[in-house]
């Protein structure tokens, strides 16, 4: 199902854009978790629940500064359902059905280190202690574990991350985040192909930022210019006529045709993540452009001109194609855009306090 939307006619101005909006995140959201998927932004029950997309939404309500008590409690349901997902070895479970039954087995996916950035992040920024200290206990729990794949120790290690900045220093903690910068790779000679693998899949933003991140946290400054290498390119690779065009679903490899479609929202976000991490670590106001385009993304700046913002209901259409959007309204794409507006409205707050205004 798809149709061309336009709200926000680019060029996009960070003063047009709405606060982030929980709405459809609670609307997709019970006393168990976190429903993984909508048709049109109705939750669909029979597809249930996935560790991936709960640890989204522990992530993400942990960043708000000032939650509201819908969200703290929520918070605590997504916190409850990842303690009950997670084995005694520390592995996590991906799946339970909508009769609170779990369909497979603890692995360590890109599942656990979505979890473990959820905890990590919720241990650092939670906004009551009691979830705070049962977040520190699960990622502790998940520490001893290592995955053989790439993107899920990306995603421990920035789990990590979060509670090295919190502090107190943990040394263990440090070494999951070498780990995962290890698993990642050092980047290639090659100008016209820096990056570490051969060939752009997804959440590519994350392993740059990864990389980012434990070169700033551990003191190593080649890995931090590692780290901002791969992600400068990643910009420019994604960018098309002065827009972020994502890599899309079946990525991009070096000399062959880079078809654009279809765009997945969690891409921008990453994009947006990434690219905060960096103007934090660096203070380079250079790295705003590329987090503007990400954000603006959601609001008409991409390759079609289509609005992926819903503002009746706060929620984002699942994936940008030639058409236009998908219209379904699922829990991955919405948590893509509330975490991306978190990052306009600190973007507009840092650009109100510069002397030219900044993107403003």
């Amino acid at each position: 199902m798809a149709q061309t939307l336009r709200l926000i006619p680019p060029p996009v101005q960070l003063r047009d854009l709405p606060e982030p909006r929980w709405d459809q995140v609670l609307r997709l959201s019970d006393d168990t978790g976190l429903l993984e998927h909508a048709r049109n932004a109705i939750a669909r029950r029979e597809h249930g629940y996935c560790v991936d997309d709960v640890s989204r939404g522990l992530l993400v309500a942990a960043r708000e500064p000032r939650p509201r008590p819908e969200l703290v409690r929520q918070s605590e349901r997504y916190l409850a359902f990842l303690t009950h997902a997670q084995g005694p070895d520390g592995a996590f479970r991906n799946r339970m059905s909508y009769e609170r039954r779990w369909t497979d087995e603890p692995s360590l996916g890109d599942w656990w280190g979505r979890a473990m950035w959820g905890l990590g992040t919720a241990a650092a920024r939670g906004p009551s202690g009691w979830i705070r200290r049962e977040s520190a206990n699960a990622f502790r729990q998940g520490l001893r574990c290592r995955s053989a794949w790439p993107r899920a120790m990306a995603f421990a290690g920035l789990g990590a991350a979060e509670l090295l900045r919190a502090g107190p220093y943990d040394p263990a903690v440090a070494e999951l985040l070498g780990d995962a910068a290890t698993a990642i790779g050092t980047p290639g000679a090659d100008p016209e192909w820096v990056w570490p693998e051969p060939e752009l899949t997804y959440a590519n933003p994350s392993v740059a930022e990864v990389v980012i991140a434990a070169g700033d946290l551990l003191g190593d400054e080649g890995l931090l210019t590692d780290g901002l290498r791969m992600l400068s390119w990643l910009c420019r690779t994604q960018e098309q006529n002065g827009h972020l065009s994502t890599v899309p679903v079946g990525g991009w490899r070096p000399g062959q045709p880079r078809h654009r479609f279809d765009q997945q929202p969690i891409e921008a976000a990453a994009t947006a993540d990434a690219c905060a991490t960096a103007a934090a670590v660096t203070g380079d106001e250079h790295w705003d452009a590329p987090l503007f385009q990400a954000i603006t993304w959601f609001f008409g700046d991409n390759d079609t001109g289509t609005v992926m913002y819903d503002p009746e209901t706060g929620g984002c259409y699942d994936g940008l194609t030639a058409n236009g959007p998908n219209l379904n309204q699922g829990a991955e794409s919405t948590l893509a855009l509330v975490s991306t507006l978190q990052h306009a409205r600190t973007l507009a707050s840092r650009s109100a306090t510069r002397p030219s205004g900044g993107l403003a």
